[in-house]
């Protein structure tokens, strides 16, 4: 594991490490479960949420059976994504019971992304759930992203989670949000919006490429690693011709498109292709 380090005296106060916390000592490399549509979204079918139960969970299992450390939950199949605070209860009530089922095995290192940027939508299923973090992709600052205009959801979702007792869970977020547009930010380099983050409380900060399943960049990983003094991960795009290069910069990877039977978002996870990105981060 790398140990961010930062001038003496942060942006923020200096806590405990939330990825030691959660994943133990050592680099984390936590699967993403793409969940097939859920109630109320375009796609969805009438598929009983039981039978998504199973496919989450099997899923899980695929990742933490070989070599992997946890899974995030998303809601990946409910396109087009709506704006934070657009979810109905179905959404919340559905994530909440598939994450329940996926932390019965794994245990409350399991996190949640409810799609997209939804925040408090995220820290209500984790919590019902037992989960111990949440992914937020636009925690501060303003993006155009492909729901439209998106601002930062960081004084919504903690106020939230105070309001609800779930203070252990955890924020991961985005530094330079994937699938946005950063035109209305570029006047801010990435040491100040790595410094925006930490100063609105995220527990980890995450650096990713452009889209789902492109490769982040050794610079921008540094970049941010270099600001803070939070752990970093990886949110996209690690892979097994890249992973040594780029995990012995941070603290861990997310990593879904690398592990999926057709190298895409929404195939299933494949054993052996996960057993290969385990070994190339020396496991």
């Amino acid at each position: 594991m790398v140990t961010t380090v930062s001038a003496p005296l942060g942006v923020y106060p200096r806590k405990p490490s939330a990825v030691a916390e959660l994943f133990g000592e050592g680099t984390a490399l936590i699967g993403a479960v793409h969940l097939p549509a859920l109630p109320g979204s375009p796609a969805y079918r009438g598929q009983p949420v039981a039978e998504v139960v199973r496919y989450a969970v099997e899923e899980a299992r695929a990742y933490t059976g070989n070599g992997f450390d946890s899974v995030i939950v998303e809601n990946h199949w409910d396109l087009p994504f709506l704006k934070p605070g657009e979810h109905g209860y179905e959404v919340a009530a559905s994530m909440g019971v598939i994450t329940a089922a996926v932390v019965a095995e794994l245990g409350p290192k399991v996190g949640v992304s409810v799609l997209s940027n939804a925040g408090e939508c995220s820290v209500a299923s984790a919590w019902a759930a037992g989960a111990g973090w949440v992914r937020v992709n636009q925690w501060v600052n303003a993006y155009v992203a492909n729901e439209g205009f998106i601002e930062g959801q960081a004084a919504r979702t903690t106020r939230y989670r105070h309001g609800i007792g779930a203070d252990p869970v955890k924020v991961f977020a985005d530094v330079h949000v994937k699938h946005g547009a950063h035109a209305i930010v570029a006047d801010r380099t990435l040491a100040e919006q790595t410094e925006d983050a930490e100063f609105f409380d995220a527990d980890v900060l995450i650096a990713t490429g452009s889209r789902t399943g492109h490769a982040t960049s050794v610079s921008e990983v540094v970049g941010i690693r270099d600001h803070t003094q939070l752990p970093v991960i990886i949110g996209s795009g690690v892979d097994p011709t890249n992973a040594a290069a780029l995990l012995a910069e941070c603290d861990g990877a997310i990593v879904a498109s690398a592990a999926k039977e057709n190298g895409r978002w929404w195939g299933r996870v494949d054993p052996a292709k996960v057993r290969d990105v385990a070994r190339a981060a020396g496991r």
